[in-house]
Formats: structure tokens, sequence, C-alpha cells
């Protein structure tokens, strides 16, 4: 069979030297902002040209009924005008979480935006803003649009992961992708768990995954089902316990279909 590695794409030189200076623009911003309201005022600024298309002028009189949607709108790209849902839960770092929010809201943003479908900058714009977020992002990762997580700070990715669209990563109770490994589109990753009876009863479990696995569409990982390195979940199958390095699992509940072989294990 033959093997297709990715392409090499770019943009045109002029389109690439601006998506470089701005993203290293907002990294340099970010990195010497550590305050809740600088970073929400640049995450604002930034939204309200990629969404209106000119420069935020600073808030407006809103005195006309007839444009109250406007006011709306214009206001909702200010993280602190936002709530998110992991804001909610009772284990939450408020401290952590808060440093954060602005750059998780401007990655949401973003991906519905019409930039969202460049996947050259949005590559580049997720990797950036994950350092700032993340508690550890390697090199050579690549993830796709609509990827979500929930605190950011509890979540570690290694070098050459590959994270596909439309993704949850739950990291409340901490998720760890060793190298390598590949989350396919619509999968779920779970660090938390309910208790049968009382819903609020939550219990955390750290959910690593690899090096080199590979969760596949539609599947879901339970807290703690930890996946060993190169073994694979398929299709729409349920993760609800470890699975040994080397295994292919499918079905519900998973169970192990078969054994790789030493030359598949790369």
């Amino acid at each position: 069979m033959p093997q297709y590695t990715y392409r090499e794409l770019k943009p045109t030189p002029e389109a690439e030297a601006i998506y470089r200076r701005w993203l290293a623009q907002l990294n340099e911003e970010f990195g010497r902002h550590q305050s809740v309201d600088r970073r929400s005022e640049i995450v604002r600024d930034e939204l309200y040209q990629i969404y209106i298309g000119k420069p935020h002028g600073g808030r407006t009189q809103a005195t006309l009924n007839s444009e109250l949607a406007s006011y709306t709108l214009a206001e909702n790209f200010d993280p602190r005008n936002v709530t998110l849902e992991p804001e909610y839960y009772g284990d939450i770092d408020a401290e952590k979480y808060a440093l954060r929010k602005p750059l998780i809201w401007f990655w949401q943003m973003f991906d519905r935006s019409p930039l969202g479908l460049n996947h050259w900058l949005g590559f580049r714009f997720r990797c950036m803003l994950g350092h700032h977020i993340f508690k550890s992002l390697g090199k050579g990762v690549k993830i796709f649009h609509n990827v979500e997580f929930t605190y950011g700070y509890n979540l570690t990715i290694e070098d050459n992961c590959v994270i596909h669209k439309n993704v949850m990563l739950d990291d409340r109770g901490g998720i760890i992708l060793h190298e390598g490994t590949s989350v396919s589109d619509y999968a779920n990753i779970y660090s938390h768990t309910h208790d049968i009876n009382v819903q609020a009863d939550v219990t955390n479990k750290p959910t690593e995954l690899g090096p080199r696995a590979r969760i596949t569409y539609h599947s879901t990982v339970l807290a703690g089902a930890n996946i060993g390195e190169n073994a694979m979940l398929g299709a729409m199958a349920l993760a609800t316990k470890p699975l040994q390095p080397g295994v292919v699992s499918v079905g519900i509940p998973a169970k192990v279909k078969r054994e790789k072989k030493p030359s598949e294990q790369s």
C-alpha cells in the first residue's frame, strides 16, 4: 500500500509575511502582558478587526434601540463580557483560568471567523496561543479547527501530535498526549467522571495517550482509560479501561481485536 504524507503548502509570500508579523506581534503581546484586563483588551481589539474589518474605536453611546444588536456584538468581543462553561465548574483554579480565558475566547472566535479554515495560518495561530494556555506544548504539533478543551492549564501535548477537527479534550483531571499521538475528528478524551447517583460528585483521573497512539473517528476515551504506545482505538469505539501497547481495540466497550506486529509499531 502506498503511504501518503502531508504536502507542504504555503500562502503567497506577501500573505505569509503578514501572517507571520501578526502572529509574532500577538505572541509578544501575550508574553508581555500577564493581566486579565490587558489581555482582554488585546483580544477585544483583534476580534473587532477580524469581524468588523476596522479598528476598535472605543465604547460608543448605546442610545439607538435599532442598533442594540450591533452594540451587543461589539461588547461580546471582550472576554470580560462572556462566560464560558468551565467557569461554572467547582474544581476550577479561578486564578489560572482567568489569565487564560481571553486567549481561549480568542481561539474559539478565531475558529468561527473567516480565518478559521485557513489551515496554514490556523495551525500556527493555535500553537502560538497554546504556548500561553497549555501546561506544555511541543514542536511540530498540528491542531485543526473547532478543537475544544476545558481548562487548558492541565493539558500537555508533546512533539508531533495531530489533533483533528471537532475534538474534545476534557483536561479537568489532566490529559497528556505523548509524542506522535493522533486524535481523529470528533473524538472525545475525558479526565473526569460523575458519580452514578450524585452528579455533583466528580472524580478527576489523569488520562494519557501514546506515544504514537491513534484515537480514530468519533471514538471516546473515558477518564483514566490510558491508551498505550502504538495502540489504536477504532472508529466510534468506547475505551472504558486502559489499552495495552500495540493493540487495536474496537467496539462499545472497546475490546482487543488484534495485536500489531512489531513491523507495524512505528
